[in-house]
C-alpha cells in the first residue's frame, strides 16, 4: 500500500520551481530512515506523488502512550534522526524543517522512525543559490536563520538538538508569550537545563545537546560528530523510566498545538511572523 499526496495544479501557479525542488530532492534519496517517493503521476488539473505508506503516528503522540521510557530510548530514536540526515548532508542535502511532526513512526509496532515532509528542503551549493531565506519553525530554527546569515546543512543539527531537548524533558528550551522575545532567546541561545524536570538526566545527555544547540553553525556537531557522542555510540543513556514527568510535559505543552504556518523570505525578524500566536509550544511558519 501506497500514500497519495495529491496536488491541484492551480495551487502550484507562481510556485512551480517549490515543487520541483521537493521532487528532485526526493528522487535522489532513499534510506530506511526517509519516507519514499514510489512514483510520479500527472492529469490535466492534478500532481500526483505516491509516497511509501507510514501509519505509526508521530513521535510525540507514541511516546505518550507509553508506559516506560528512558534516554536510552530517546538516544535510539536521535541516532535514527541522525542517521537520516547524515545520509541527506552526504548527498548535499538540507532538510531545513526538522521537527517532530516530521518524525513518524514506520507502523504501529515499536518500529522504525522516518523522516518525512521535504517541502523546504534544498541542495547545497547549487549555482547563484546561496541559503538565506528564513524558514522553517520558529522553536526548532537556528539562531543563524533568524539572524538573516547565509547558513548551511548546520542548521539541520541544531533542530535535531532542540528535538533531542524535548524528548528528555517534554518542554521546548525556548519559550515567550511574546514572539519577539522568543527569537531573542533563540538567537542568544539562551536556553536552560531547568530543575527539578533535568536533575535525573545525564550530563552526557546534557552534553550532546550542548553540542548540538551551539549558537555558533562552525562549532555545532555534526550529524557525524554527534553519531559519534558517547550518548548515542557509548552506554552513558540512563535507562531510568522518565515516562510520567516526559509525558505529563509533552501533554501540556504539546497535546492542544496545532502547527499554523506561514511563509516568509526576509525582512525584520520582529516582522517575519505577522501571524505568530502565543501558545504553549511554538507556532509552525509553513503549511504542508
Amino acid at each position: 500500500m501506497y500514500a497519495v499526496k495529491c496536488i491541484p495544479k492551480k495551487a502550484l501557479r507562481g510556485k512551480e520551481s517549490s515543487i520541483e525542488n521537493e521532487i528532485a530532492v526526493l528522487r535522489k534519496i532513499k534510506h530506511e530512515n526517509i519516507v519514499a517517493l514510489e512514483d510520479i503521476y500527472e492529469s490535466p488539473d492534478h500532481l500526483y506523488l505516491i509516497m511509501q505508506l507510514v501509519s505509526g503516528g508521530e513521535l510525540f503522540d507514541r511516546i505518550v502512550e507509553r508506559g516506560f521510557y528512558t534516554e536510552q530510548d530517546a538516544s535510539d530514536l536521535i541516532k535514527q534522526v541522525l542517521n537520516g540526515v547524515n545520509y541527506l548532508h552526504s548527498l548535499g542535502i538540507v532538510h531545513r524543517d526538522l521537527k517532530p511532526e516530521n518524525l513518524l513512526y514506520f507502523n504501529q509496532d515499536e518500529s522504525k522512525i522516518m523522516i518525512s515532509d521535504f517541502g523546504l528542503s534544498k541542495m547545497e551549493g547549487a549555482a547563484n543559490d546561496i541559503m538565506s531565506t528564513a524558514c522553517g519553525t520558529p522553536g526548532y530554527v537556528a539562531p543563524e536563520v533568524l539572524a538573516q546569515k547565509p547558513y548551511s546543512k548546520a542548521v539541520d543539527c541544531w533542530s535535531i538538538g532542540v528535538i533531542a531537548y524535548i524528548l528528555l524533558c517534554g518542554y521546548p528550551p525556548f519559550y515567550d508569550e511574546n514572539d519577539s522575545k522568543l527569537f531573542e532567546q533563540i538567537l542568544k541561545a539562551d536556553y536552560e537545563f531547568d530543575s527539578p524536570y533535568w536533575d535525573d538526566i545525564s550530563d552526557s545527555a546534557k552534553d550532546f545537546i550542548s553540542n548540538l544547540m551551539q549558537k555558533n553553525p562552525e562549532k555545532r556537531f555534526t550529524c557525524d560528530e554527534a553519531l559519534q557522542h558517547p550518548w548515542i555510540a557509548g552506554d552513558t543513556a540512563l535507562r531510568k523510566n522518565i515516562h510520567e514527568s516526559v509525558s505529563r510535559q509533552m501533554k501540556k505543552n504539546f497535546a492542544k498545538a496545532k502547527w499554523r504556518s506561514c511563509t516568509v523570505s526576509s525582512g525584520d525578524p520582529q516582522g517575519w511572523f505577522p501571524n505568530f500566536q502565543p501558545m504553549t509550544a511554538p507556532v509552525s511558519m509553513f503549511s504542508n
